[in-house]
This record gives C-alpha cells, structure tokens and sequence, in this order.
C-alpha cells in the first residue's frame, strides 16, 4: 500500500473517531442550566397569562354590565387557579419525562 492511501485512510478513520466523539458527547453543563430556566419561565408565563385571560374576561364583563369590579376579582381569582393547575400540569410532564429518561438509563446500564 502506497503511503497516501495510508494517509487518506487513516484521515477517514480519525474524522470518523471525531464524529462518533461528538455524537456520545456528555451534556454540556451550561446547555443543561438553560433548559431548567426555560422550564421555569414556561411556569411563570402559564400563570401569568392565566391570571391576564381571567382579568381580561372579568374587566370585559364588569364595562358591559356596569357592575362593581366583582366579575374583575372573580375571574382574576379564576385565572389564578387556571394558572396554577397548568403548572401543575407542566411540573408532572416534566417529571414524567425525567422518570422515562433515568428509567431508560437503568435498564441499559
């Protein structure tokens, strides 16, 4: 064999190397941080915009009726609970995941 299909060949198994390097990869630890703050700021728009609809509905509905702000706190308490069950929600998707995915790495440990 000639020394430049030596070369050429040892070239493709070390670019070869580097990719299957790059794809077992650990986690980085940063990539890890930024989507635990994503999740949390999930949660906070969640009940926020829970709390926005229900003050929105209340608000909308005291000026057509002419009443006091009661259909305002009503719904603004409303909204709150909205908010707070689809975070609920969200925590337990995000648990499940966790579970399947430390689940998944028992059974191929």
């Amino acid at each position: 064999m000639s020394d430049r299909k030596k070369s050429e060949r040892l070239s493709e198994l070390d670019e070869r190397i580097k990719t299957l390097k790059a794809a077992n990869a650990p986690k980085d630890h940063m990539e890890e941080h930024y989507s635990q703050a994503n999740l949390a700021w999930r949660m906070v728009i969640e009940l926020v915009a829970g709390l926005g609809i229900g003050f929105g509905i209340g608000y909308g509905l005291d000026v057509l009726l002419g009443t006091l702000p009661i259909f305002l706190v009503l719904f603004v308490f409303l909204g709150l609970a909205a908010g707070v069950k689809t975070m609920l929600r969200s925590a337990q998707e995000i648990q499940n995941r966790s579970l399947a995915e430390l689940a998944e790495k028992n059974e191929e440990g």
